[in-house]
């Protein structure tokens, strides 16, 4: 069982709400499973699902521990750009899932890192996850890092969490951005009404700050370099969108109807920058713009 203490830092709210909010990993559905099971304290008694918080409430959550799942390995291509007997970076390609989750078991970054390295990955976050430090999304490109050792894992989570790991993206979006930079600092967290999806929440999100420089400006998109200052769920996606200038390709935060043929967003990882968190030597990865990324970036230039 695993035990997750909280502390409420607001005022007549659900705290269902409260907690899909604040446990990023967590559902709405899942937490008021939680709350049915008894598995909710706040202030030492059970909590119903629809209870009000207060702030100051001390709450408790007690997460089950998964069932076990045979996540198997499997021989699929992986771009690796560095590895040592700690880490290990990969330049991963749009289409592929980062990790095993329900109904979707198999051709993920995972089933391919566990043949690739065996039993040498971190096991941190259990069998679903094994040396799983960031995610990016399915149909987004580019850099990531995988710890194959514990130590490395627990270094490299806390340096996400104090920004210690620099991740540079770059995106074409919908329409001309007229500043040359800009910052964008809007809370994030779950949609009210459609839970799958994040969105700006000015009353429940949690800090959320993506910085942008315009690249190129095309007659009807804009090529940005994006710098994240926090890592939320979709959180360039949410942002961008938020201007109103959502990534081109994105189906979920876009346009209902895309403008060109992407098979989802364009959108590409394509630098990061730590410490090696084992050595201490300051590391800098770089990647080729994706084909799929310049073909869209020819296609925009002979439309000017």
């Amino acid at each position: 069982m695993k035990e997750i203490i909280l502390e409420c830092d607001i005022n007549a709210v659900r705290i269902d709400s409260w907690l899909s909010t604040t446990l990023e990993d967590y559902s709405r559905t899942y937490i008021q499973k939680l709350c049915q099971e008894g598995n909710v304290l706040v202030n030492g008694a059970q909590a119903k699902s629809n209870l009000k918080l207060k702030s100051g409430d001390k709450i408790v959550v007690n997460v089950p521990e998964p069932e076990l799942l045979n996540i198997e390995a499997e021989e699929i291509p992986l771009d690796i750009v560095y590895e040592d007997e700690h880490i290990i970076i990969i330049n991963k390609p749009k289409g592929m899932v980062v990790h095993p989750a329900a109904g979707n078991y198999t051709g993920t970054l995972v089933n391919a890192l566990m043949k690739h390295c065996g039993d040498t990955l971190s096991d941190i976050n259990g069998v679903i996850r094994p040396g799983i430090v960031h995610r990016i999304d399915k149909d987004t490109s580019g850099l990531l890092v995988v710890a194959k050792s514990n130590k490395a894992h627990e270094k490299l989570s806390n340096k996400l969490r104090t920004h210690d790991i620099k991740r540079e993206y770059i995106a074409l979006v919908e329409g001309i951005i007229y500043e040359n930079n800009g910052k964008i600092d809007a809370p994030i967290g779950r949609h009210p009404l459609d839970r799958k999806k994040m969105s700006v929440n000015l009353n429940n999100g949690r800090d959320a700050i993506t910085h942008f420089k315009v690249l190129e400006r095309f007659s009807t998109a804009t090529y940005l370099g994006l710098k994240l200052e926090t890592g939320r769920t979709h959180q360039i996606r949410v942002h961008l969108s938020y201007i109103n200038h959502p990534v081109i390709g994105d189906a979920v935060y876009g346009r209902k109807k895309q403008r060109f043929d992407t098979h989802g967003q364009a959108l590409h990882a394509i630098r990061l920058q730590f410490e090696h968190p084992i050595t201490g030597e300051d590391m800098r990865f770089e990647t080729a713009v994706p084909d799929y990324f310049q073909k869209l970036l020819q296609e925009l230039e002979e439309a000017k």
